[in-house]
């Protein structure tokens, strides 16, 4: 009985000296509300990204998962962008520029949704609204972090102001 006892602690202590131990991301995006970004926003202007999403929604679970948990992707919002979480159906009043948007009961949306849509929500939806002056420019449909990555940098290193996205693209190099 031993003996067997013995080879059960070795068997036991090598499996575990050979477990790999895989390390855990801490790093998480600073998801901010609407009321939050309006104040951020008078302080230190910079991007403001929305992850436009609904909780019925698949893929806003996976970009959820698998886009908005990517090390390089929380951290390159992280120091270039404001970001925002909002729920498109939410039933509360959303302010933005000094306007309320309310739930639209025809359409199941808060206003605030169809107007960063121009009127065609689809979801997940990317938003991103470069500066106050600028109007909302949005991304429908699940992106992988390549596949965000030239338009997050696009817009935080601010290439949108001297020129297009297609010419940005053709010199892009990307490295996630």
């Amino acid at each position: 009985m031993a003996k067997k006892m013995k080879f059960l602690f070795v068997f036991f202590l090598l499996s575990f000296t050979n477990a790999k131990v895989t390390p855990t991301n801490h790093a998480k995006l600073s998801w901010i509300n609407m009321d939050e970004l309006t104040v951020k926003l008078k302080s230190e202007p910079r991007p403001v990204l929305i992850d436009l999403y609904t909780d019925w929604c698949y893929w806003c679970k996976v970009m959820e998962r698998k886009t908005y948990n990517n090390s390089k992707v929380i951290s390159y919002i992280n120091d270039h962008f404001y970001a925002v979480k909002l729920n498109a159906e939410t039933r509360e009043m959303v302010q933005w520029k000094n306007k309320d948007f309310s739930y639209n009961n025809n359409y199941k949306l808060n206003e605030f949704a169809l107007y960063v849509t121009s009127g065609e929500p689809g979801f997940p939806t990317t938003v991103v609204i470069p500066d106050e002056k600028s109007e909302p420019l949005a991304v429908q449909g699940f992106l992988e972090p390549k596949e965000i990555e030239p338009f997050l940098k696009y817009f935080g290193d601010g290439a949108y102001k001297t020129e297009s996205y297609s010419d940005f693209k053709l010199t892009f190099k990307a490295s996630w």
